[in-house]
């Protein structure tokens, strides 16, 4: 390094933080079953020495942590506000009535299947991951455990459903953002989509009926349902009516409401119910707002199920963020990230290798840097070039980066989209990966058009002006 100027990263310098990152994250977790939180701390503590050994000073490493950190406050805030949904609609008796209810209707046999398409449904109307787990999801998990499905199973199904609509859904972040870094329209984009999602999502549907008949011919436990629906009718009033807050929250979302205020309104309408259907004081609510709802109907499972919720329930996850985000934070502004994409494009001679070079940098991102949209944005600018000298139309880099992106960033649990699951749905994402069949078969079916060619479409002569205009 000479006169202290930044210059770019070495591949093996680039390697190092993420080594040490895989290194420390296991043996922490595997050895002593520990949280991921000071893992990643240490590893972006190795991170900063190597950005300074290529000449980045501290202030340029800390403005790069802020800025990336800056770009997750969204969904910090998004997060804390669930805390508060969850605790409120337990309270007012909007997730017990949507799970008493839900008990009474669907059958173990259908149930997974019915998990994919109601979340997918919801998903797709809102266009948001986190909504549809944060609202129709928690009352799925509770409907599963009643039913004695086991939970990793409703989350992975829960999962499949919400990020089939987060990557499919014109009114998704994700899918403006994707066709943005590639070039291509939104249109365009979620039209293509279609080929790999579909068949992706059938896999999906027979895999969940495959689990699920094997439930079908259960005998089911009526006593410990009728437990638990005794369980709840004596802890709440239960009402039809109680469903209102959700399907408020979702037509909000439809209509395009911001999600912060979007949410905030399911809060308020939440409380608002509980004054009026369970009786609460104003001092229930502040307490349940910010500390959770605590279950004391004597029976364990209804117990377990309820004593959840509140804003500080989401510290953990928002201090996992943060962990991430300044990890991620180093190895972008030290370049390290954007070293190793160009790497694997040295490997990329065929359209098979260079869509999946773009798969794996994608999931590669959301591993190190622990954030989904950087998992779009950062292969997105390093691979446009590649697919516009291969004279493929950029549909098809904005298609690979949903379907690596998007989909796999649930599945990491330090990234922000595992860690919101986590914290929302209560189940870890290591445990309700195997079950999240959509988000680890879309990779390999985007990978097999690659190779095969099949829907790689080139660009026309006549659409070279618009596409580099």
């Amino acid at each position: 390094m000479e006169n202290g100027q930044k210059r770019k990263p070495s591949v093996w310098e680039a390697l190092i933080p993420v080594v040490a990152l895989v290194a420390i994250l296991s043996f922490s977790i595997l050895k002593y079953e520990a949280s991921p939180h000071i893992p990643l701390i240490f590893s972006a503590i190795i991170a900063a020495f190597m950005a300074m050994r290529v000449g980045l000073k501290w202030n340029e490493i800390e403005k790069g942590i802020i800025d990336t950190i800056g770009m997750s406050m969204q969904a910090i805030i998004i997060l804390m506000i669930i805390g508060t949904v969850i605790g409120a609609w337990i309270l007012s008796g909007t997730v017990p009535a949507m799970i008493y209810y839900g008990l009474k209707i669907l059958s173990p046999g259908i149930f997974l299947v019915a998990t994919l398409i109601i979340s997918s449904i919801v998903s797709l109307a809102t266009g948001s991951s986190w909504t549809t787990a944060g609202t129709v999801g928690i009352a799925l998990i509770g409907v599963g455990q009643g039913l004695g499905i086991p939970l990793p199973m409703v989350a992975g199904a829960v999962v499949s459903g919400a990020y089939f609509g987060d990557k499919m859904s014109p009114l998704s972040d994700t899918t403006n953002l994707a066709p943005a870094m590639a070039g291509a329209t939104l249109f365009d984009h979620v039209r293509h989509m279609i080929f790999t999602t579909g068949p992706s999502y059938l896999i999906a549907l027979v895999v969940y009926a495959i689990l699920g008949a094997k439930f079908a011919g259960r005998q089911l436990d009526v006593a410990q349902i009728n437990q638990i629906l005794d369980a709840l009718s004596k802890q709440f009033n239960i009402s039809i009516w109680l469903l209102i807050p959700p399907i408020v929250v979702i037509v909000m979302v439809v209509k395009k409401v911001p999600a912060i205020p979007g949410l905030l309104s399911g809060t308020i309408l939440g409380a608002i119910f509980a004054v009026i259907f369970q009786g609460k004081g104003f001092g229930d609510i502040l307490s349940v707002l910010n500390d959770g709802y605590v279950s004391e109907t004597g029976f364990k499972i209804v117990d377990d199920l309820l004593t959840r919720g509140g804003l500080q329930s989401m510290m953990y996850t928002v201090s996992l963020i943060l962990c991430a985000m300044t990890f991620g934070g180093i190895m972008e502004k030290a370049g390290f990230l954007e070293v190793l994409a160009e790497k694997l494009l040295s490997f990329s001679d065929s359209v098979g290798a260079l869509v999946t070079a773009t798969i794996f940098s994608s999931i590669f991102t959301n591993i190190v840097a622990g954030d989904q949209y950087l998992s779009i944005v950062i292969p997105g600018r390093m691979f446009k070039k590649a697919f516009d000298k291969k004279g493929l139309h950029p549909k098809n880099l904005s298609r690979c980066l949903e379907d690596a992106g998007t989909l796999t960033s649930p599945l990491v649990p330090w990234n922000t989209c595992g860690a919101f699951m986590m914290g929302a749905l209560g189940v870890h994402p290591f445990a309700y990966l195997p079950y999240a069949v959509l988000n680890y078969v879309n990779p390999f079916v985007s990978i097999f058009y690659g190779f095969t060619g099949i829907t790689m479409e080139k660009v026309k002569p006549e659409e070279k002006v618009t596409i580099n205009a």
